[in-house]
């Protein structure tokens, strides 16, 4: 009994210790990220006006970022998994700094597109590699909500960029607009962390130095246990890891959460500013809201399905939530308080979806299989998704000068996703932690 307890309390401690050491920095690392990859949807306020742009141009220029994001995905997932996850983060973010930075100095369409491009290229790998990365350190039991701490980075990229971004936006600096100054200021911090990441990250718990040799050698006994038990059950090769009726499932369902989330990320500053009417500052701290509300959504759906270990619902319900409240919005013109209520209840589902979906690869497949399948599924899902949202409602609205066809399809692709996510016959790994 006496040796239970003691190794109960080193894997409270052990698993306690790693995701204090991690979870904070690849947070930061995120909202980094999506202040660098959505800053656009603020600028877009004022661009437009100094460049001649219109809502066509802007939705292919937030669309073509995902081009360039697919290319490197699946290349990136390996990497991580077979080379250094710390080298390959802190390249991809000095990159994504360099280019953001170069935004600032766009003047036509065309420079547009390429520059979009170009960050997508350099961001591509980042998001795949650390959930890859996560599943290096924290079991299945914990992968949830540490995918939900990781992912909360999202909404409250927004909550706090969007202020921040809405006041750029007002200065006129040394005779430089403030949407360009925008881009220059939110470089930088990915060029910073890009330099600390190589030396504050560690590829592997073997190598932390920061974990005391009997956690170092508790959390790797775990993580090789699950390993070998998924191994046991069936060991999948590349191929068939991709062409899996899950994995595949799993795709289709993430990619129409991309579409409408980066639909609605993209959009949603100025439709919010054409229902209100409001200046530039309010309109971003409108926009924060919906974000706030998706922070909770996010950490409560993931805490659920770890404690329970259930996924599909916990992943599918969200996705019927996030089509409930974008139907108004696809039937009527709604004002601003409204509107932003559905905007809330619509961002809470599609983030609520996230840590249990993330979840569940890692609970069928391993090692290359699961790295592969990762960034297979964040390629397209994420590539196209991310590219045709913005797209398609730009699109549309420019064709009815109105969202609310391009809504209506969005509750259509979602209904669909959350009732084919039921389908799923992803089950828990059958392994039981240690205790010694």
């Amino acid at each position: 009994m006496a040796t239970t307890v003691i190794s109960t309390h080193l894997g409270d401690r052990t698993r306690h210790r790693i995701a204090l050491r991690l979870l904070p920095y690849l947070f930061s690392l995120y909202v980094i990220a999506f202040l660098d990859r959505m800053n656009i949807s603020t600028a877009a306020l004022e661009m437009p006006h100094d460049l001649g742009f219109s809502d066509r141009v802007l939705g292919l220029g937030s669309g073509i970022f995902f081009l360039g994001y697919i290319l490197l995905e699946i290349p990136g997932s390996l990497i991580v998994e077979r080379w250094s996850a710390r080298r390959w983060i802190a390249r991809i973010m000095f990159s994504w700094g360099l280019v953001t930075i170069t935004m600032a100095f766009i003047r036509t369409p065309h420079q547009f597109y390429t520059v979009r491009f170009l960050l997508g290229l350099a961001e591509a790998g980042f998001f795949p590699g650390v959930i890859v990365y996560l599943t290096h350190w924290f079991i299945y039991e914990d992968r949830a909500k540490a995918v939900a701490n990781f992912m909360a980075a999202i909404p409250l990229s927004y909550v706090l960029g969007s202020p921040i971004s809405g006041w750029l936006l007002g200065v006129n600096w040394m005779g430089i607009r403030g949407w360009r100054w925008l881009f220059i200021v939110e470089g930088i911090p990915a060029l910073v962390f890009g330099v600390v990441t190589w030396f504050y990250l560690t590829d592997r718990p073997r190598e932390a130095k920061w974990l005391s040799p009997d956690e170092r050698d508790w959390i790797a006994r775990q993580l090789e246990q699950e390993r070998q038990a998924k191994k046991a059950a069936h060991s999948y090769t590349i191929w068939q890891a991709l062409c899996h009726r899950d994995v595949l499932i799993l795709t289709a369902a993430y990619f129409v959460d991309n579409l409408a989330g980066f639909a609605l990320s993209f959009w949603m500053p100025t439709m919010i500013k054409r229902v209100s009417g409001l200046a530039n500052f309010p309109v971003a701290l409108l926009v924060a809201v919906p974000y706030i509300v998706a922070v909770l959504a996010m950490q409560l759906n993931g805490w659920h399905s770890d404690r329970t270990a259930e996924r599909r619902w916990h992943t599918a319900i969200p996705l019927l939530i996030a089509a409930a409240a974008l139907l108004p919005l696809s039937l009527a013109e709604l004002g601003t308080i409204p509107s932003v209520v559905l905007f809330a209840m619509a961002h809470a589902g599609l983030l609520a979806f996230v840590p249990s979906f993330w979840a569940m690869p890692s609970a069928f497949l391993s090692d290359t299989a699961a790295a592969v399948s990762t960034g297979a599924i964040n390629c397209f899902a994420v590539g196209l998704g991310g590219f045709a949202g913005p797209a398609l409602l730009g699109y549309l609205a420019t064709r009815s000068n109105s969202f609310r066809s391009g809504f209506a399809c969005l509750v259509a692709a979602l209904v669909a996703a959350g009732l084919l996510t039921l389908t799923l016959r992803v089950r828990r790994p059958e392994r039981v932690l240690t205790t010694a």
